[in-house]
């Protein structure tokens, strides 16, 4: 199963040195059977975009709670055994969780598929984002809005070769 696992890239950093994601438990998104209800979709590229999606959003919140933090997202797609990514039944009608996975040990880096980041001209509208979290979150729909102005940059697409490249 593929699963995408939000990082900051401080947190990538950690993993590339440690040579593995972790420790477990391990939060990620993937497609559940929640995420393919909620998305209405059998095209599994339109399924996986949707999780990377998720796991986009979980990292602009890593982001925003590491003051200290480049104002970047980071997804790590990985792969691992479907009996690893486990969801979780109690938070099944939780719209926030939709897509959610735990994985319950660390990850080798090494079985990593690609990271996915920002580009460095994201970094205003990731920055403003994380700065409006909040208000979003309360129901403020301007405050939404620039956090959907993050949304509107693609992640970029990095082997994991690049990854020391990707940390400057």
């Amino acid at each position: 199963m593929r699963v995408y696992v939000p990082l900051t890239l401080p947190g990538l950093a950690q993993a590339h040195k440690a040579g593995e994601l972790g420790p477990g438990p391990l939060t990620a998104y993937a497609v559940t059977p929640a995420l393919r209800e909620w998305y209405v979709s059998d095209d599994i590229e339109e399924l996986e975009y949707a999780a990377l999606s998720r796991a986009a959003a979980a990292s602009l919140r890593l982001v925003a709670g590491d003051p200290g933090a480049p104002r970047r997202r980071v997804v790590v797609a990985v792969d691992v055994p479907d009996k690893d990514a486990a969801a979780d039944p109690d938070r099944g009608l939780d719209a926030g969780a939709i897509g959610e996975v735990r994985i319950a040990g660390a990850v080798a880096l090494a079985k990593a598929a690609a990271v996915h980041a920002d580009a460095d001209d994201a970094e205003a509208d990731v920055t403003a984002a994380a700065a409006a979290l909040g208000a979003a979150d309360q129901g403020d729909d301007d405050a939404q809005f620039v956090v959907d102005g993050a949304e509107d940059h693609e992640l970029l697409w990095f082997g994991i070769q690049e990854i020391p490249s990707l940390l400057g």
